[in-house]
């Protein structure tokens, strides 16, 4: 896997752990914290498609290689749908600025 995108996607990974166990007064902040990441995962998967060659024609190749299917395996099943996504808008050269981001 890609160094980059693995470093984000584990990060993601704790911070949605954290997330999943926080309680009380710290959920915001750990729900913020997890959202920034998943992002900043994005963020390098984007990357790294940007740079394949040749790049994938569409979503379904781009979903079918080794790296993606790794992501999927360890990605918990709610962020799927999010994660997919995601690789449709990268497919699709659209950016998401922070107010499109989800809440």
């Amino acid at each position: 896997m890609n160094p980059n995108v693995e470093q984000a996607l584990q990060t993601t990974l704790k911070n949605w752990n954290a997330m999943s166990a926080s309680r009380g007064d710290e959920q915001e902040a750990v729900a913020d914290q997890f959202q920034s990441s998943f992002y900043l995962f994005i963020d390098a998967v984007r990357e790294w498609v940007y740079k394949l060659e040749p790049r994938p024609q569409t979503i379904d190749e781009l979903l079918d290689m080794d790296m993606m299917q790794e992501i999927l395996d360890v990605l918990p099943a709610p962020l799927h749908l999010n994660f997919e996504t995601e690789v449709e808008l990268i497919m699709d050269n659209v950016v998401r600025i922070d107010d499109d981001k989800y809440d």
